[in-house]
C-alpha cells in the first residue's frame, strides 16, 4: 500500500473510511491492469456508477474530474467503476463484491485495502464503448427566469425556451 497516496486521498476526502478504500483499491487495480497514470487532460476516463466516498479517491489518484469531463457519473446505484485508457485503448470495469457484514468499520476498511483484488471486485470489461471527449455546449437563456443553461438542458414548451427548473413537464395529473 502506498501510504503517501492513501494519506492524500484522506486529506482530500476529510476522513478515512471503507468507502474511500473502495475507490482507492479500484484505481490501484486499474492502474496495474491497464497501465493508468495521472490524467492531465482526458487521456483517462472514469465512469463511476455511484456518488459515494470512493469517487474522491478516483479524483485524487487519476486526475479524472467532472470539470474536465473525464469523470462521468452514470447513476446505476452500483459500486462500480469503469476506466478507459485513451493512450492504449484498454479498459476495465470493477464491480464491488459483497463484504461480510460481521466486520467492524475498521475491519472492512483494512479488508478492502489488503485483500486480493478478486475478493473485493469482479473484474471485467465495460459493456459499452469509451465515452466521447468532453464537449462545450452553447448557453441558452431561459425565457422564463432569464438564467443561462447549456443547450442540451433546454426544453421547448409552447414556443418558449425553458430551463429544467422552469419546464413544467406534462404529468397527466399524477
Amino acid at each position: 500500500m502506498n501510504r503517501e497516496l492513501w494519506d492524500k486521498c484522506i486529506e482530500f476526502h476529510g476522513h478515512e473510511c471503507p468507502g474511500l478504500a473502495i475507490g482507492y483499491r479500484a484505481v490501484l487495480i486499474a492502474m496495474e491492469k491497464i497501465n493508468l497514470t495521472f490524467s492531465k487532460d482526458e487521456e483517462l476516463v472514469c465512469v463511476t456508477e455511484n456518488d459515494a466516498c470512493g469517487v474522491d479517491a478516483v479524483q485524487v489518484i487519476t486526475g479524472c474530474t467532472m470539470g474536465k469531463g473525464n469523470l462521468i457519473y452514470r447513476d446505476t446505484g452500483k459500486m462500480a467503476f469503469s476506466f478507459f485508457n485513451r493512450s492504449n485503448g484498454e479498459s476495465i470495469r470493477l464491480i464491488m463484491n459483497e463484504i461480510e457484514t460481521e466486520m467492524t468499520r475498521e475491519e472492512k476498511k483494512i479488508h478492502i485495502l489488503e485483500a486480493p483484488a478478486k475478493e473485493i471486485f469482479k473484474i471485467k470489461k465495460p459493456n459499452y464503448e469509451i465515452p466521447s471527449h468532453a464537449r462545450i455546449f452553447n448557453t441558452i437563456i431561459c425565457d422564463e427566469c432569464g438564467e443561462g443553461a447549456k443547450e442540451t438542458n433546454i426544453r421547448i414548451s409552447n414556443g418558449k425556451k425553458l430551463c429544467l427548473d422552469c419546464y413544467q413537464e406534462y404529468t397527466r395529473g399524477w
